[in-house]
């Protein structure tokens, strides 16, 4: 079996962060995707790499045996991303590729901006469709990757995330929630509810989280639903109702004072955004560039 450098990377980063919650951070993964890889690197060489303690994480000799040469690979990488970011400022070309509604209606578009003004000779070509029919498109249309809004389970996908984002809660600029920096979820669950449809990717992040904190959908007042975000943004606007939408899809809004977005006191509702691609498939070199642009991009 051969060598795994993405987990050699997993590994150097929990040892570096000295737990799995902060590589979890680093790498923006799970906590339980991190410590299944670590696991997958200790089957391989069938030795612990790591001991937990009840304070921190420490190296067993082969662990630390293993550090440096992990070290080295991390740094190969890093390099070899360097050389060829360099290398293709100097290509041309079209770059194709699939988003989601939120991702391609309201995140991309803000963010494709540099990436082309410092590739000004790749053009890009960027479809949006739900997380089904991109996969079907990367299946059998030959498309080269898509960004999601979920992780994919698809066999034979390979699923990476490259963004962070976050649901808050959204009333319009006369409410009284807009004077307020919070509200407590008993407050939210009170008020009138213009939600996405059942199903969508905004939706399940929601349900989600409040089936953690014992609330359920059938408690929400919920007085509409539109299948765009475009139509709860302007069904909030008009008094409808308040509801919960991405951070991204309101900086519109927000810049010109039409909306406010209020934090519910002791709720989290954020997600990651995913690019996904075939296994067996290597991304063009400007795909890589664009998908490494967007990480650092979407986090400053």
């Amino acid at each position: 079996m051969a060598l795994n450098v993405h987990q050699l990377h997993i590994f150097y980063t929990v040892a570096e962060r000295g737990s799995f919650s902060g590589a979890a951070q680093t790498l923006h993964m799970t906590q339980p995707a991190v410590t299944m890889q670590v696991q997958a690197l200790e089957e391989r060489f069938g030795t612990k790499l790591l001991n937990r303690t009840t304070k921190r994480l420490q190296l067993t000799e082969a662990g630390y045996r293993l550090l440096p040469q992990a070290r080295k690979a991390v740094e190969l990488m890093q390099d070899t991303d360097l050389m060829m970011i360099k290398y293709i400022e100097e290509l041309k070309g079209r770059l194709q590729f699939a988003a989601s509604l939120t991702i391609g209606e309201y995140v991309l578009p803000r963010l494709l901006g540099p990436f082309l003004r410092r590739f000004p000779d790749v053009s890009v070509d960027m479809k949006v469709m739900n997380t089904t029919e991109i996969i079907e498109a990367i299946a059998h249309q030959g498309l080269d990757f898509g960004i999601i809004e979920a992780p994919c389970d698809v066999p034979g996908f390979d699923a990476q995330a490259v963004m962070d984002d976050e649901l808050l809660l959204i009333a319009p600029a006369n409410h009284p929630f807009a004077s307020r920096e919070q509200v407590t979820l008993e407050e939210a669950i009170r008020e009138p509810m213009v939600l996405r449809e059942k199903g969508s990717g905004t939706r399940q992040i929601m349900q989600e989280e409040l089936e953690r904190h014992g609330i359920t959908e059938d408690q929400l007042r919920v007085v509409s639903e539109f299948g765009s975000t475009g139509a709860v943004k302007s069904a909030v606007e008009a008094g409808l109702g308040l509801s919960l939408l991405s951070v991204w899809t309101i900086k519109h809004e927000l810049a010109l004072g039409l909306l406010k977005p209020v934090r519910i006191a002791g709720v989290s509702f954020r997600r990651q955004f995913f690019s996904v691609r075939l296994q067996s498939a290597l991304l063009p070199i400007p795909a890589v560039a664009l998908l490494n642009e967007l990480r650092e991009l979407s986090h400053e």
